[in-house]
């Protein structure tokens, strides 16, 4: 029997103009899944991956439905090409938004759903952003506690916190517009390699997006979910779930917590014994992170 492998799904962020539009050409499978999108969405999502205009895709309520699709899409490729890893996946992940396309692909929700609950999660934060000016920082090369440190200082009776554990040296911070600005200041200070500001909307995976996971979890409780063939890692803790209950109310949470997703990968490395990882869609971010997590880790672009 082959090796057990995961397959992992890109966030917001992975996300440029020309995705999905090979896939669609050479791919029926693939070509479908815009049709029913564009039913689902009512508009035409394809035509948006293809040609733009940027701001327009990188806006949170499109660039979520349009990573989820042509990340599903590339999946297509991904069983038409190598059927055998899609049979020997023991577990999966995504990044943020990417947990939704992980769920669909483990079974626990249809295409069809899982777009309309990724519509409403990305209009969600989007007016949940307009509502308070924030944003997110990636803090290069500081360790964790210090820049905990760092956002206690800089806080200053705003929205400041740790948003994303992506790997060693690579931490992303969510806050107000003025308190990211002095947490950026403060960290270049404190000898960072490099403060980037994200090119996000708002403050994700902190309390500002409270808002936003209010209607998230009244749209998750009209959602059909069933329990994952296999294991889904929970960006929240890290750990495998199978349980809809528990992941709905995951889902919820995941907007307001950190991601946790260097702990995701070791969870599915040392605790699952997964030794072969796949990123399925846009970009190679995911492949990035796993090499400094630990460059020992196989791991596969199947980009769309």
């Amino acid at each position: 029997m082959a090796d057990p492998s995961a397959l992992l799904f890109p966030g917001q962020g992975a996300q440029s103009v020309g995705m999905g539009r090979e896939l669609a050409a050479n791919l029926p499978a693939a070509s479908e899944l815009f049709a029913r999108a564009a039913e689902v969405l009512g508009y035409d999502l394809l035509k948006l991956c293809c040609e733009g205009p940027a701001a327009e895709l990188d806006s949170t309520n499109r660039s979520q439905p349009a990573l989820y699709v042509c990340s599903l899409a590339a999946l297509e490729q991904l069983k038409a090409e190598q059927p055998e890893v899609i049979a020997n996946c023991t577990a999966t992940a995504g990044l943020s938004l990417g947990e939704y396309t992980a769920l669909a692909f483990a079974g626990a929700l249809t295409f069809e759903d899982g777009l309309q609950l990724v519509a409403e999660r990305g209009a969600a934060m989007q007016a949940a952003s307009e509502a308070a000016p924030s944003g997110m920082v990636s803090v290069l090369g500081l360790e964790v506690p210090q820049i905990e440190t760092l956002c206690d200082e800089a806080r200053q009776g705003e929205v400041l916190q740790v948003a994303n554990l992506l790997c060693p040296g690579n931490t992303v911070c969510s806050g107000s517009k003025s308190a990211c600005e002095r947490l950026t200041a403060a960290a270049e200070a404190a000898g960072a390699m490099r403060v980037i500001p994200l090119a996000v909307a708002g403050a994700f995976h902190t309390s500002l997006m409270a808002p936003a996971s209010d209607r998230l979890r009244a749209k998750l409780a009209t959602t059909p979910l069933q329990a994952p063939r296999i294991p889904v890692v929970s960006n929240v803790d890290a750990q495998p779930h199978t349980d809809p209950a528990e992941i709905r109310e995951l889902l919820v949470k995941q907007l307001v917590s950190p991601v946790l997703w260097e702990r995701c990968v070791r969870t599915l490395h040392s605790g699952m014994g997964i030794k072969t990882f796949y990123e399925i869609g846009p970009g190679k971010v995911l492949k990035g992170l796993m090499k400094r997590i630990d460059r020992s880790i196989s791991c596969e672009n199947v980009t769309a």
